[in-house]
């Protein structure tokens, strides 16, 4: 025999299959390792794709009058305001521009 099967035969003279003190809970590390990975990588893709996409903002991430465009749109198309109040301001909200 070897030395490590002699180092093993030692530590336990019947064998694992013995249903002895077998360590059947040795799969469960590499598990959780490979899942905690993947939850890095799942929340590191959610932040990238949040800062391309606007940030979960409403009217998108980036041209601030853009957003107050389509709020306008909005507006209008729901009724809320009329169509002169709507030229009114779209024409303020491109003098900003």
């Amino acid at each position: 025999m070897t030395m490590w099967t002699t180092l093993a035969t030692q530590m336990h003279p019947g064998g694992w299959s013995d249903g002895g003190d077998a360590p059947a809970f040795w799969p469960v590390f590499p598990a959780m390792f490979g899942l905690f990975w993947l939850a890095v990588l799942a929340t590191g893709f959610y932040f990238i794709r949040r800062r391309v996409t606007g940030g979960g903002r409403p009217h998108g991430g980036g041209d601030p009058l853009s957003g107050a465009r389509s709020i306008l749109a909005e507006r209008f198309a729901r009724g809320e305001i009329d169509e002169d109040e709507y030229l009114t301001r779209m024409s303020a909200l491109r003098a900003d521009a």
